[in-house]
């Protein structure tokens, strides 16, 4: 075999693998829209003309957002922009009229418990919201969900290392690097998630779109912020929505 044919088939080979990244990190969606449709055409509508949000669970146009019950999952809901956001990579999120969409997302984990018919424990719940990568739809949702279990343990295990800097959790979620920092009501509040993933990750600020991200609540009233940013080579989206449980299967083993 010739100099130049031995050239070409690593060359071949590392097309077809970048191919193949490309084909994985923009997955393939019947109607990469149709939650923005089901914003603008029904809820929003619905609600301007009839005083029901539905099929929606809430609509605040004062406010910008709707809640919406997602289809996976006995609990998990749906908190999106009434406003055309696409996600992640959207500047619109680090500007500060954008309404604080993190915030408003948790206090609307109330819809779990009002659709359980009993209350559930913060511990239990999680914010999730995924990268451009890892998202099927082009209008920015923030996942309201159950917690998985173990990752609830891993974070209880380090949050005492986890100050208000940006850092990276001692153990891995879900076998992927996060990174972490403390916050409290107060700075959720007053910022919001998105500007402080921006102003706190160097590299965060111009490739907002590459990061994943989610919060828990910690014992004692703040939250822990997390963030898992892309990597194309070892086929990691930064769909931070990995660390949650859409069957809320801790609610029926609380023990676990």
């Amino acid at each position: 075999m010739s100099f130049k044919r031995h050239l070409q088939l690593p060359l071949l080979s590392l097309s077809m693998m970048l191919a193949g990244v490309g084909c994985y990190v923009q997955p393939a969606s019947a109607n990469p829209d149709a939650l923005w449709n089901i914003i603008s055409q029904k809820c929003v509508p619905d609600q301007r003309n009839n005083g029901q949000p539905a099929p929606c669970s809430q609509v605040d146009e004062k406010e910008g957002f709707v809640v919406m019950k997602d289809m996976n999952g006995p609990l998990q809901f749906l908190l999106m922009p009434t406003a055309k956001i696409s996600g992640m990579e959207s500047p619109v999120l680090l500007e500060d009229k954008t309404p604080n969409f993190f915030a408003e997302a948790w206090q609307a984990r109330h819809f779990m418990s009002d659709k359980y018919g009993k209350p559930i424990d913060d511990s239990h719940v999680s914010l999730a919201i995924n990268s451009q990568s890892g998202r099927t739809q082009n209008q920015l949702h923030i996942h309201i969900s159950c917690l998985l279990p173990e990752v609830r343990k891993t974070l209880d295990k380090d949050a005492g290392a986890i100050n208000e800097q940006w850092q990276a959790l001692p153990d891995t979620l879900v076998g992927h690097t996060y990174l972490a920092r403390r916050i409290t009501a107060a700075q959720l509040g007053e910022k919001g998630a998105f500007r402080m993933l921006a102003d706190g990750v160097p590299a965060a600020r111009k490739n907002m779109g590459h990061f994943g991200m989610a919060m828990v609540s910690l014992k004692g009233g703040d939250f822990l912020l997390l963030a898992i940013e892309r990597n194309l080579w070892t086929f990691n989206k930064a769909s931070a929505e990995e660390i949650q449980d859409h069957d809320c299967a801790v609610l029926n083993n609380p023990a676990s």
